[in-house]
């Protein structure tokens, strides 16, 4: 059955080299182009991505994100003029999986949507690292002084090192796999780990769970929970 794609964009041409191409790539594809459809749109298609533009007549991508991702975790990718850092980081912590900037490569795109879309068949559902627990369904993650505070991107982070068990994880493959980005800048990989290494271990600067592999990548050592 093909991946069910939503297009909220409000330039038609842009929106129709999209569904041409995503259909020719073997998607199923929908299209809205007002903010205020989007809502009842994904209600009635349910579907497995969005493309969501951020200027919109109606709601604004920004507003229809935090509603989406309120609702439930289905993959958003942002599309936008904008290529301010402001903008990608505002996307970013209201749920978008991913912010790309117009004009954009074609290829590069629907590499970055089947990219999110593996992310969401990963086969594990929660995992336990010592005294946490993380729920990767919920997207809530529990410890003994209660919840333990993560950010989407941090549960994708945590989410794609478990997928490989205790294998190592290289830095380019979750910048590719979970940022969406295909250059060689590795720091924001860094700083992610280093900030869900305060959040769930004992001690950060000796860590038991994300082991860095020096010159390589990372690995998680984890309990499966049933």
């Amino acid at each position: 059955m093909p991946s069910r794609i939503l297009i909220v964009e409000d330039d038609a041409p842009l929106a129709r080299v999209l569904i041409d191409n995503l259909q020719i790539d073997g998607f199923d594809v929908k299209w809205t182009a007002n903010g205020d459809d989007a809502l009842p749109a994904a209600r009635a298609f349910v579907p497995d991505l969005i493309l969501l533009d951020v200027m919109l007549p109606g709601r604004s991508g920004f507003d229809l994100c935090r509603i989406l991702r309120q609702n439930g975790k289905t993959p958003i990718i942002m599309l936008s003029v904008r290529g301010q850092k402001n903008d990608k980081i505002r996307a970013l912590e209201l749920g978008a999986d991913d912010y790309v900037t117009k004009p954009f490569d074609m290829e590069e795109l629907v590499a970055r949507i089947r990219a999110a879309l593996r992310r969401m068949k990963s086969p594990v559902d929660r995992i336990r690292l010592g005294d946490v627990s993380v729920n990767f369904r919920t997207l809530r993650a529990t410890g003994p002084a209660g919840e333990v505070h993560l950010t989407h991107r941090e549960f994708e982070v945590l989410r794609y090192l478990a997928s490989h068990g205790e294998h190592v994880v290289t830095r380019d493959e979750l910048l590719r796999e979970v940022w969406g980005q295909f250059d060689s800048l590795t720091r924001p990989i860094d700083n992610a780990i280093a900030r869900i290494r305060k959040k769930i271990e004992p001690d950060p600067r000796n860590p038991r769970f994300i082991h860095t592999v020096r010159g390589d990548g990372y690995a998680l050592t984890f309990e499966n929970e049933a």
